[in-house]
Protein backbone atom coordinates (compact mmCIF):
# COMPACT_ATOMS: atom_id res chain seq x y z
CA UNK A 1 0.00 0.00 0.00
CA UNK A 2 3.00 2.39 0.96
CA UNK A 3 4.66 1.79 -2.81
CA UNK A 4 1.31 2.51 -4.33
CA UNK A 5 1.64 6.04 -2.52
CA UNK A 6 4.64 6.77 -3.57
CA UNK A 7 6.82 7.32 -6.68
CA UNK A 8 9.50 5.20 -7.93
CA UNK A 9 12.29 7.65 -7.77
CA UNK A 10 11.56 8.03 -4.04
CA UNK A 11 14.53 7.67 -2.03
CA UNK A 12 12.85 5.18 0.34
CA UNK A 13 11.14 2.83 -2.59
CA UNK A 14 13.87 0.55 -2.94
CA UNK A 15 13.76 0.14 0.20
CA UNK A 16 10.71 -0.47 0.64
CA UNK A 17 10.53 -2.88 -2.54
CA UNK A 18 13.02 -4.83 -0.89
CA UNK A 19 10.76 -5.44 2.08
CA UNK A 20 8.01 -6.93 -0.17
CA UNK A 21 10.29 -9.05 -1.85
CA UNK A 22 11.51 -10.27 1.72
CA UNK A 23 8.08 -10.92 3.08
CA UNK A 24 7.28 -12.73 -0.43
CA UNK A 25 10.50 -15.06 0.24
CA UNK A 26 9.15 -15.57 4.10
CA UNK A 27 6.13 -17.21 3.16
CA UNK A 28 7.47 -18.74 -0.14
CA UNK A 29 9.89 -20.67 2.87
CA UNK A 30 6.62 -21.13 5.48
CA UNK A 31 4.63 -22.81 2.62
CA UNK A 32 7.04 -24.93 1.84
CA UNK A 33 8.49 -26.21 5.00
CA UNK A 34 4.31 -26.78 5.99
CA UNK A 35 4.19 -28.69 2.99
CA UNK A 36 7.24 -31.17 3.94
CA UNK A 37 6.19 -31.44 7.48
CA UNK A 38 2.69 -32.32 5.66
CA UNK A 39 0.47 -29.56 7.62
CA UNK A 40 -0.43 -27.64 4.60
CA UNK A 41 -4.54 -27.01 3.94
CA UNK A 42 -5.16 -28.51 0.93
CA UNK A 43 -8.47 -29.17 -0.65
CA UNK A 44 -8.06 -32.17 -2.98
CA UNK A 45 -10.34 -33.12 -5.72
CA UNK A 46 -10.82 -35.41 -8.50
CA UNK A 47 -8.07 -34.62 -11.12
CA UNK A 48 -6.92 -35.44 -14.72
CA UNK A 49 -3.10 -35.85 -14.69
CA UNK A 50 -3.17 -35.01 -18.52
CA UNK A 51 -5.55 -31.80 -18.57
CA UNK A 52 -3.55 -30.59 -14.91
CA UNK A 53 -0.13 -30.78 -17.08
CA UNK A 54 -1.38 -29.37 -19.96
CA UNK A 55 -3.01 -26.43 -18.40
CA UNK A 56 0.97 -25.46 -17.15
CA UNK A 57 2.61 -26.18 -19.84
CA UNK A 58 2.80 -22.77 -21.40
CA UNK A 59 4.08 -21.59 -17.93
CA UNK A 60 6.40 -24.39 -17.79
CA UNK A 61 8.06 -23.18 -20.91
CA UNK A 62 8.38 -19.69 -19.69
CA UNK A 63 10.50 -21.46 -17.07
CA UNK A 64 12.95 -23.33 -18.66
CA UNK A 65 13.74 -20.80 -21.39
CA UNK A 66 13.79 -21.12 -25.12
CA UNK A 67 16.69 -23.21 -24.87
CA UNK A 68 15.43 -26.22 -23.64
CA UNK A 69 13.07 -28.64 -25.67
CA UNK A 70 9.96 -29.46 -23.57
CA UNK A 71 8.64 -33.05 -24.52
CA UNK A 72 5.16 -33.86 -23.16
CA UNK A 73 3.83 -36.93 -23.44
CA UNK A 74 0.34 -38.14 -21.86
CA UNK A 75 -0.69 -41.53 -21.28
CA UNK A 76 -4.16 -42.80 -23.14
CA UNK A 77 -7.10 -43.14 -20.59
CA UNK A 78 -5.34 -41.78 -17.73
CA UNK A 79 -7.15 -42.94 -14.32
CA UNK A 80 -7.56 -39.94 -12.33
CA UNK A 81 -5.83 -38.95 -9.19
CA UNK A 82 -7.27 -37.07 -5.91
CA UNK A 83 -5.01 -34.19 -4.78
CA UNK A 84 -5.39 -30.32 -4.38
CA UNK A 85 -4.14 -29.26 -7.97
CA UNK A 86 -2.11 -26.67 -6.54
CA UNK A 87 0.05 -29.45 -4.87
CA UNK A 88 0.63 -30.78 -8.66
CA UNK A 89 1.43 -27.31 -9.54
CA UNK A 90 4.16 -27.33 -6.94
CA UNK A 91 5.33 -30.42 -8.05
CA UNK A 92 6.03 -29.71 -11.74
CA UNK A 93 7.46 -25.89 -10.81
CA UNK A 94 9.90 -27.49 -8.69
CA UNK A 95 10.95 -30.57 -10.88
CA UNK A 96 11.44 -28.59 -14.33
CA UNK A 97 13.20 -25.55 -12.03
CA UNK A 98 15.70 -28.71 -10.95
CA UNK A 99 15.95 -29.97 -14.45
CA UNK A 100 16.39 -26.60 -15.86
CA UNK A 101 19.51 -25.77 -13.73
CA UNK A 102 20.55 -29.58 -14.22
CA UNK A 103 20.77 -28.44 -17.89
CA UNK A 104 23.80 -25.97 -19.51
CA UNK A 105 23.01 -25.00 -22.63
CA UNK A 106 20.99 -26.23 -24.81
CA UNK A 107 18.99 -29.88 -23.51
CA UNK A 108 15.55 -31.58 -23.66
CA UNK A 109 12.86 -32.38 -21.07
CA UNK A 110 10.27 -35.02 -21.16
CA UNK A 111 7.03 -35.15 -18.90
CA UNK A 112 5.13 -38.51 -19.30
CA UNK A 113 2.00 -39.90 -17.48
CA UNK A 114 0.77 -43.37 -17.40
CA UNK A 115 -1.42 -45.54 -15.61
CA UNK A 116 0.79 -48.51 -13.81
CA UNK A 117 -0.34 -51.27 -11.56
CA UNK A 118 2.11 -52.56 -8.78
CA UNK A 119 1.04 -56.46 -7.39
CA UNK A 120 2.18 -57.99 -4.38
CA UNK A 121 5.55 -60.32 -5.60
CA UNK A 122 6.88 -56.33 -6.81
CA UNK A 123 6.34 -54.59 -3.84
CA UNK A 124 7.83 -57.47 -2.06
CA UNK A 125 11.27 -56.79 -3.81
CA UNK A 126 10.81 -52.83 -3.44
CA UNK A 127 11.34 -51.55 0.02
CA UNK A 128 8.29 -48.63 -0.20
CA UNK A 129 5.92 -49.54 -2.55
CA UNK A 130 2.28 -50.44 -1.89
CA UNK A 131 0.36 -53.16 -3.62
CA UNK A 132 -2.60 -51.23 -6.00
CA UNK A 133 -3.18 -48.88 -9.04
CA UNK A 134 -1.39 -45.89 -9.81
CA UNK A 135 -0.65 -42.89 -12.54
CA UNK A 136 2.77 -42.75 -12.96
CA UNK A 137 4.23 -38.74 -13.81
CA UNK A 138 7.55 -38.55 -15.10
CA UNK A 139 9.74 -35.96 -15.51
CA UNK A 140 13.02 -36.59 -16.93
CA UNK A 141 16.24 -34.78 -18.42
CA UNK A 142 19.40 -34.93 -20.29
CA UNK A 143 21.28 -32.69 -18.43
CA UNK A 144 24.51 -33.34 -15.39
CA UNK A 145 23.07 -35.90 -13.87
CA UNK A 146 23.64 -36.61 -10.25
CA UNK A 147 26.43 -39.67 -8.21
CA UNK A 148 25.15 -42.33 -6.01
CA UNK A 149 26.30 -40.27 -2.94
CA UNK A 150 24.25 -36.67 -4.29
CA UNK A 151 20.75 -38.70 -4.75
CA UNK A 152 20.60 -40.42 -1.27
CA UNK A 153 20.87 -36.85 0.12
CA UNK A 154 18.40 -35.04 -2.17
CA UNK A 155 15.22 -35.30 -0.44
CA UNK A 156 16.77 -34.27 3.15
CA UNK A 157 15.39 -30.83 3.93
CA UNK A 158 17.98 -28.33 3.27
CA UNK A 159 20.04 -29.98 1.11
CA UNK A 160 21.32 -28.16 -2.01
CA UNK A 161 23.76 -28.69 -4.82
CA UNK A 162 23.34 -24.73 -5.72
CA UNK A 163 25.33 -22.10 -5.04
CA UNK A 164 24.60 -19.86 -1.91
CA UNK A 165 21.65 -17.80 -2.43
CA UNK A 166 20.58 -19.95 -5.60
CA UNK A 167 18.27 -22.04 -4.04
CA UNK A 168 16.88 -22.83 -0.16
CA UNK A 169 17.15 -26.66 -0.24
CA UNK A 170 13.44 -27.86 0.20
CA UNK A 171 12.84 -28.11 -3.25
CA UNK A 172 12.79 -31.94 -3.37
CA UNK A 173 12.05 -32.00 0.34
CA UNK A 174 8.65 -30.54 -0.70
CA UNK A 175 7.83 -32.53 -3.49
CA UNK A 176 8.93 -35.72 -0.73
CA UNK A 177 6.18 -34.00 1.37
CA UNK A 178 3.55 -33.57 -1.13
CA UNK A 179 3.76 -37.37 -2.04
CA UNK A 180 3.82 -38.63 1.14
CA UNK A 181 0.82 -36.74 2.02
CA UNK A 182 -1.19 -38.50 -0.95
CA UNK A 183 0.02 -41.51 -0.13
CA UNK A 184 2.35 -41.94 -3.43
CA UNK A 185 6.05 -42.75 -3.57
CA UNK A 186 8.28 -41.22 -5.55
CA UNK A 187 11.79 -42.98 -7.27
CA UNK A 188 15.04 -41.32 -8.99
CA UNK A 189 17.11 -42.61 -11.31
CA UNK A 190 20.63 -40.38 -12.66
CA UNK A 191 23.77 -41.08 -13.78
CA UNK A 192 26.79 -38.61 -14.02
CA UNK A 193 26.85 -36.58 -17.50
CA UNK A 194 23.52 -38.29 -18.54
CA UNK A 195 21.01 -36.85 -17.18
CA UNK A 196 17.91 -37.68 -14.09
CA UNK A 197 14.51 -39.06 -14.20
CA UNK A 198 12.06 -38.34 -11.59
CA UNK A 199 9.01 -40.63 -11.63
CA UNK A 200 6.60 -39.90 -9.06
CA UNK A 201 3.86 -42.80 -8.51
CA UNK A 202 0.22 -41.03 -7.00
CA UNK A 203 -2.66 -43.63 -6.19
CA UNK A 204 -5.88 -43.97 -8.23
CA UNK A 205 -8.89 -41.96 -7.59
CA UNK A 206 -12.52 -44.28 -7.89
CA UNK A 207 -15.54 -43.06 -7.74
CA UNK A 208 -18.34 -45.21 -7.03
CA UNK A 209 -19.04 -46.69 -10.22
CA UNK A 210 -15.34 -47.67 -10.32
CA UNK A 211 -15.57 -49.45 -7.07
CA UNK A 212 -18.86 -51.31 -7.82
CA UNK A 213 -17.04 -52.26 -11.25
CA UNK A 214 -13.23 -52.31 -10.53
CA UNK A 215 -11.65 -55.13 -10.54
CA UNK A 216 -7.94 -55.94 -11.05
CA UNK A 217 -7.64 -58.60 -13.90
CA UNK A 218 -4.90 -61.21 -12.82
CA UNK A 219 -2.97 -62.23 -16.44
CA UNK A 220 -1.53 -65.38 -16.46
CA UNK A 221 2.22 -65.55 -16.07
CA UNK A 222 4.11 -66.55 -18.40
CA UNK A 223 7.26 -68.53 -18.67
CA UNK A 224 9.57 -69.77 -21.23
CA UNK A 225 13.04 -71.55 -21.09
CA UNK A 226 15.28 -70.21 -23.10
CA UNK A 227 19.20 -68.56 -22.47
CA UNK A 228 19.28 -65.05 -21.20
CA UNK A 229 22.42 -62.99 -20.84
CA UNK A 230 21.47 -60.45 -18.75
CA UNK A 231 24.12 -57.50 -18.21
CA UNK A 232 23.66 -54.99 -15.22
CA UNK A 233 26.12 -52.74 -13.32
CA UNK A 234 24.68 -52.67 -10.10
CA UNK A 235 24.96 -55.65 -8.39
CA UNK A 236 22.13 -55.59 -6.72
CA UNK A 237 19.89 -55.06 -10.11
CA UNK A 238 21.15 -58.13 -11.02
CA UNK A 239 20.90 -60.69 -8.83
CA UNK A 240 16.86 -59.45 -8.28
CA UNK A 241 16.20 -59.90 -12.10
CA UNK A 242 18.34 -62.71 -12.70
CA UNK A 243 16.23 -64.24 -10.06
CA UNK A 244 13.25 -62.85 -11.72
CA UNK A 245 14.35 -64.77 -14.63
CA UNK A 246 15.02 -67.76 -13.56
CA UNK A 247 11.27 -68.15 -11.71
CA UNK A 248 10.04 -67.67 -14.99
CA UNK A 249 11.80 -71.24 -16.76
CA UNK A 250 14.80 -69.03 -18.02
CA UNK A 251 18.23 -70.12 -17.94
CA UNK A 252 20.02 -66.51 -16.82
CA UNK A 253 23.73 -65.96 -17.89
CA UNK A 254 24.85 -63.14 -15.34
CA UNK A 255 27.49 -60.53 -15.98
CA UNK A 256 28.15 -57.42 -14.40
CA UNK A 257 30.10 -55.58 -16.39
CA UNK A 258 30.01 -55.88 -20.72
CA UNK A 259 33.14 -57.65 -20.80
CA UNK A 260 32.12 -60.31 -18.44
CA UNK A 261 29.62 -60.32 -20.85
CA UNK A 262 31.34 -60.79 -24.15
CA UNK A 263 33.64 -63.48 -22.53
CA UNK A 264 30.15 -65.23 -21.79
CA UNK A 265 28.67 -64.83 -25.67
CA UNK A 266 32.42 -66.05 -26.66
CA UNK A 267 32.57 -69.47 -24.32
CA UNK A 268 28.97 -70.70 -23.85
CA UNK A 269 28.61 -73.42 -25.18
CA UNK A 270 25.19 -73.36 -26.26
CA UNK A 271 22.79 -71.41 -27.89
CA UNK A 272 22.13 -67.58 -26.30
CA UNK A 273 18.59 -66.53 -27.30
CA UNK A 274 18.45 -62.86 -26.09
CA UNK A 275 20.50 -60.41 -24.38
CA UNK A 276 19.00 -58.30 -22.00
CA UNK A 277 21.46 -55.37 -21.03
CA UNK A 278 21.51 -52.08 -19.14
CA UNK A 279 21.81 -48.84 -21.48
CA UNK A 280 24.55 -46.55 -19.34
CA UNK A 281 27.17 -48.46 -17.62
CA UNK A 282 30.91 -47.07 -16.92
CA UNK A 283 32.51 -49.18 -19.60
CA UNK A 284 30.74 -49.24 -22.56
CA UNK A 285 26.89 -47.99 -23.28
CA UNK A 286 24.45 -50.98 -24.05
CA UNK A 287 24.03 -50.12 -27.57
CA UNK A 288 27.75 -50.95 -28.25
CA UNK A 289 28.08 -53.88 -26.02
CA UNK A 290 24.49 -55.91 -28.08
CA UNK A 291 26.90 -54.92 -31.49
CA UNK A 292 29.99 -56.45 -30.24
CA UNK A 293 28.18 -59.43 -29.31
CA UNK A 294 25.77 -59.79 -32.56
CA UNK A 295 29.18 -60.18 -34.18
CA UNK A 296 29.67 -63.19 -32.12
CA UNK A 297 26.04 -64.41 -32.28
CA UNK A 298 23.82 -62.77 -35.07
CA UNK A 299 20.54 -64.13 -34.58
CA UNK A 300 20.37 -62.92 -31.13
CA UNK A 301 17.65 -61.08 -29.89
CA UNK A 302 17.70 -57.68 -27.96
CA UNK A 303 16.20 -56.00 -25.10
CA UNK A 304 17.58 -52.37 -23.31
CA UNK A 305 16.82 -51.72 -20.12
CA UNK A 306 17.12 -48.39 -18.18
CA UNK A 307 15.76 -46.03 -15.59
CA UNK A 308 15.79 -43.21 -18.15
CA UNK A 309 12.38 -42.95 -20.63
CA UNK A 310 13.28 -44.49 -24.36
CA UNK A 311 12.48 -41.14 -25.18
CA UNK A 312 15.37 -39.50 -23.24
CA UNK A 313 17.79 -42.59 -24.01
CA UNK A 314 16.89 -41.45 -27.59
CA UNK A 315 17.82 -37.67 -27.71
CA UNK A 316 21.30 -38.68 -26.04
CA UNK A 317 21.97 -40.86 -29.24
CA UNK A 318 22.59 -43.71 -26.91
CA UNK A 319 19.71 -45.95 -28.88
CA UNK A 320 17.65 -45.38 -31.98
CA UNK A 321 14.08 -45.26 -31.46
CA UNK A 322 11.70 -48.35 -32.24
CA UNK A 323 14.36 -50.73 -30.10
CA UNK A 324 13.33 -53.42 -27.27
CA UNK A 325 13.27 -51.11 -24.35
CA UNK A 326 11.87 -51.30 -20.88
CA UNK A 327 11.97 -48.94 -18.42
CA UNK A 328 13.49 -49.28 -14.45
CA UNK A 329 11.69 -49.87 -12.16
CA UNK A 330 10.15 -53.04 -13.82
CA UNK A 331 7.49 -55.54 -11.61
CA UNK A 332 8.07 -59.48 -12.56
CA UNK A 333 4.76 -59.38 -15.07
CA UNK A 334 5.85 -56.93 -16.92
CA UNK A 335 9.46 -58.00 -17.43
CA UNK A 336 8.09 -61.59 -18.42
CA UNK A 337 5.58 -59.82 -20.93
CA UNK A 338 8.24 -57.82 -22.57
CA UNK A 339 10.81 -60.53 -23.08
CA UNK A 340 7.98 -62.98 -24.17
CA UNK A 341 7.44 -59.93 -26.96
CA UNK A 342 10.69 -59.73 -27.62
CA UNK A 343 11.58 -63.63 -28.14
CA UNK A 344 8.34 -63.91 -30.14
CA UNK A 345 8.43 -61.24 -32.21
Amino acid sequence: MTIDQINETHPLYANLDEIRNAANRSADLTRQLLAFARQQPIAPKPLDLNDTVEGMLKMLRRIIGEDIDLVWMPGKTLWKVNMDPSQIDQLLANLCVNARDAISGVGKMTIETENVIFDAEYCADHAGFTEGEYIMLTVGDNGCGMDKETQSQIFEPFFTTKEIGKGTGLGLATIYGIIKQNKGFINVYSEPDHGTVFTIYLPRYMDKEDLVSHDIIEEPAIYGHEVILLVEDEPILLNMTTTMLERKGYTVLAASTPEEAISLAETYSEKIQLLITDVVMPEMNGRDLAKKILSINPSLKCLFASGYTADVIAHHGVLNSGVNFIQKPFSVKALANKVRDVLDG
